[in-house]
């Protein structure tokens, strides 16, 4: 039994694009249900305060750190470079394995150097990024800051072993980490945080990073690594790297850039302004967790190989039918978002400190998150394409452009809206990215196969509107015979009305014959994630 655990589950590799995605995505489902736990356990704690401004924006210069060093190194081209490394000789090839050790002790060294820096310089920093915080509150949010800086560093060693798993397609493990990340947190706010006060959450942190990394070891070791101090900058794989990570740091600079102007931004507001807008955006990201990301992250490495091979005709076909199961999962998620969008908040975070006042001001927040739910899903699957033609440059300019119109929006809208303005320029400028990319993007492919798409996106639509409508409906007649001020009574009514909807939703599926429902349906009947299966007929591995 311990063997077939070992070799069949941990040590599994997933044949397709779907059974791919599936895996990711219950893992992420099970990580998202405990991020939503973890922010239950933190509304409930502290309240929309100061106490959670202060947790947040001390995530914030550690958070960029890692964005930029880590998932802007490997993000971009690491796939790409260890897939051609290993594939060159099969896998006795040690070329692909000294690229690893050689990313991971220049990532080690970068990171040090600069935790050195952060700590001396952390107060400047702080104060330059939360004008807002004053006395105590910046003084607590230095010393925050100060201890999770050590979190980047695990989890860069993490993001390099994720790498080399999602390359040789052994998702199941990988997805797990972000299980664990969370396990750690909800560890700190339960127990560290009677013992250590505040710190607890920061040392929550840093035990959610090191489970993160340390369940990827037994299969980065299984697969035949052995670490090596090597330090080669003139290895093949890592010039090769370094050529595209550049433009990619530079675009999470730019995304970085749009969290850390929110932060500025709301540091001026009202006290827990910051920590609404995060609580609201943990809760708007589920679906893209769910649904989005893993399908982008499964994709990813077929559309490289298709574009490696030249099949510029399988690449579209790939690219579209991904594209088409993204919308037919995220519009349905978010007209149902804007209609229980206050059932889900105060369900979610309806308890203890968290008031009456904070949960208006997290719905007012989050309904307009939702409205650029969709972009925000299928610029994932958009970044990721451009980084399958080893094309970073692109995804830069058109960040920086879009950056300006989101910074502009949020600090427009905030003036008339306080909070909910934040996440409607936020939003916004998701949206008018999203239009960039696939102009841009199908310049460059020739082609998307745009008429399958359209065709598609109208059957969704039309779903996804009569099922708002459902779960509305349900909403008001529910309201007659439940008690809404209760726990209970809130969920019952959320759960009932959000199940028509689903249900609603799915039938109107059938009877407009979306074949997307069919993928979808036929996924979930068929493909176990290390059945070996043929492809997917939507998914041509090439």
């Amino acid at each position: 039994m311990f063997k077939f655990f070992t070799n069949k589950i941990l040590n599994g590799q997933s044949r397709t694009i779907t059974s791919a995605a599936i895996v990711l995505a219950v893992a992420t489902l099970a990580s998202r249900f405990l991020g939503l736990l973890r922010d239950r356990l933190l509304a409930g704690h502290f309240g929309a305060g100061d106490t959670l401004d202060i947790y947040y924006a001390a995530f914030r210069i550690p958070d960029l750190v890692y964005n930029l060093l880590i998932l802007g190194a490997l993000s971009a081209g690491f796939i790409p470079v260890f897939i051609s490394l290993w594939n060159k000789n099969g896998e006795d090839d040690k070329a692909a394995w000294r690229f690893v050790s050689s990313i991971l002790n220049i990532l080690a060294v970068a990171m040090l150097v600069l935790g050195g820096i952060f700590f001396i310089f952390a107060p400047y920093l702080m104060k330059f990024i939360t004008p807002g915080f004053g006395g105590e509150k910046l003084n607590l949010t230095v010393q925050m800051s100060r201890l999770m800086f050590l979190s980047p560093i695990l989890l860069g060693i993490s993001s390099v072993w994720g790498g080399v798993l999602q390359s040789l397609k052994r998702f199941f493990v990988f997805s797990l980490t972000p299980i664990f990340y969370n396990l750690g947190i909800i560890f700190g706010i339960l127990f560290l945080v009677p013992r250590f006060g505040i710190f607890g959450l920061a040392w929550g942190v840093v035990l959610g990073a090191l489970l993160h990394m340390a369940i990827q070891l037994p299969t980065i070791l299984n697969l035949g690594f052995r670490f090596r101090l090597f330090f080669d900058l003139k290895d093949e794989g890592v010039r090769r790297l370094s050529l595209v990570m550049i433009p990619r740091i530079l675009d999470l600079a730019i995304s970085q850039l749009n969290f850390v102007a929110i932060t500025v931004l709301a540091s001026g507001l009202a006290a827990g302004s910051l920590a609404v807008f995060n609580l609201a955006y943990n809760i708007w990201g589920f679906p893209l967790g769910i649904f989005a990301a893993p399908l982008a992250i499964a994709a990813f490495p077929t559309l490289a190989q298709n574009v490696a091979a030249k099949s510029h005709k399988i690449f579209a076909q790939n690219f579209s039918a991904t594209f088409r199961q993204i919308l037919f999962l995220i519009i349905p998620s978010s007209a149902l978002y804007i209609v229980l969008r206050a059932q889900i908040i105060r369900v979610i975070l309806g308890t203890g400190k968290f008031n009456w006042t904070d949960t208006v001001l997290t719905i007012n927040t989050l309904q307009f998150l939702a409205l650029s739910l969709f972009a925000e899903a299928l610029n994932l699957l958009l970044i990721r394409s451009f980084f399958a033609h080893q094309d970073t440059k692109t995804p830069l300019w058109l960040g920086l452009i879009s950056s300006v119109f989101r910074i502009g929006g949020a600090w427009f809208f905030s003036r008339y809206l306080g909070v909910a303005g934040l996440a409607l320029g936020y939003a916004l400028g998701g949206i008018f990215l999203f239009l960039l990319l696939w102009i841009f993007l199908r310049r460059k492919a020739g082609g998307l196969n745009e008429r399958e798409i359209l065709k598609s996106s109208g059957k969704i639509i039309v779903a996804s509107a009569v099922a708002a409508a459902a779960a509305y409906l349900n909403l008001q007649i529910l309201a007659e015979f439940l008690n809404t001020h209760s726990f209970v009574g809130i969920f019952t009514q959320g759960l009932i009305a959000g199940l028509a909807g689903i249900i609603v939703y799915f039938s109107a599926g059938l009877l407009l014959r979306s074949p997307e429902m069919w993928t979808f349906w036929r996924s979930l009947k068929n493909r176990l994630p290390f059945k070996s299966v043929a492809p997917d007929k939507e998914m041509i591995q090439d």
